[in-house]
């Protein structure tokens, strides 16, 4: 079995004006988002062999504040410019290419592709995984490159306001 934790990013600020997309850093509502559900994450088992994240700024910390949650040690985070802003076929790509000695595999990026990849994987409607959302998937396969169309099966689907009444 393998399992995969698909993390969009944290809320990210949009206060600096002329900001370059890439660099903008979480607010703080991302802040506090990213250690709870590090712990959420925790609790649902989460121990993952290798974390992947897009290199843009609130990816990598919502990865680092992750990580750190998870007990997983910041400097093996793997930042891969392929996910930046990325689709399911650059996903899907980039999985493909992690080590099958991997069972378990977190990657941290955007939306929309987050979502479109948790949705063509489970073959589940999601509709939209928000700023700091997780969702885990199961597969019954021996590589990550085995990996298609309604393979996996959902194991949870978590964010942030569904805990908080911010709904």
């Amino acid at each position: 079995m393998r399992r995969l934790y698909l993390i969009r990013h944290a809320k990210s600020s949009w206060a600096e004006a002329g900001l370059d997309d890439f660099d903008r850093p979480l607010n703080h509502r991302g802040k506090a988002d990213a250690p709870f559900m590090g712990r959420r994450l925790s609790g649902h088992g989460v121990r993952p062999d290798l974390i992947v994240a897009s290199p843009a700024k609130r990816a990598r910390k919502t990865a680092r504040i992750i990580a750190e949650a998870l007990g997983f040690a910041e400097k093996s985070i793997h930042l891969d410019s392929a996910l930046y802003m990325a689709e399911v076929p650059a996903l899907l790509e980039t999985i493909a290419g992690v080590p099958d000695s991997t069972e378990e595999l977190a990657l941290v990026g955007h939306n929309y592709g987050i979502t479109d990849l948790a949705e063509w994987l489970t073959g589940r409607s999601i509709g939209n995984i928000p700023t700091c959302g997780a969702v885990g998937i199961e597969f019954d396969c021996r590589s990550w490159s085995e990996l298609k169309e309604g393979s996996g099966r959902l194991l949870f689907f978590d964010y942030p306001k569904k805990h908080s009444g911010r709904e």
